[in-house]
């Protein structure tokens, strides 16, 4: 499984770290995708385009996963 690193960030905000995966193209996108229920933390539909994502979590999106470490 593939990991994100937030350096010294303590959290990033999911619209934020779709674009940064490269999931999507641009924070429009990203924030469809939210809207539209096709993206999940830990396991469950998140619709929250700024929900912060803390180190642990998983984030999953169009068959594509990556785990938030510190």
């Amino acid at each position: 499984m593939a990991s994100f690193s937030l350096g010294k960030h303590a959290h990033v905000d999911l619209c934020d770290l779709l674009k940064l995966e490269g999931w999507v193209e641009s924070g429009a996108q990203a924030k469809a995708v939210i809207d539209e229920g096709e993206v999940r933390v830990d396991g469950a539909i998140e619709t929250r385009k700024r929900c912060k994502i803390y180190p642990g979590q998983t984030v999953e999106f169009a068959g594509q996963r990556v785990t938030v470490v510190a």
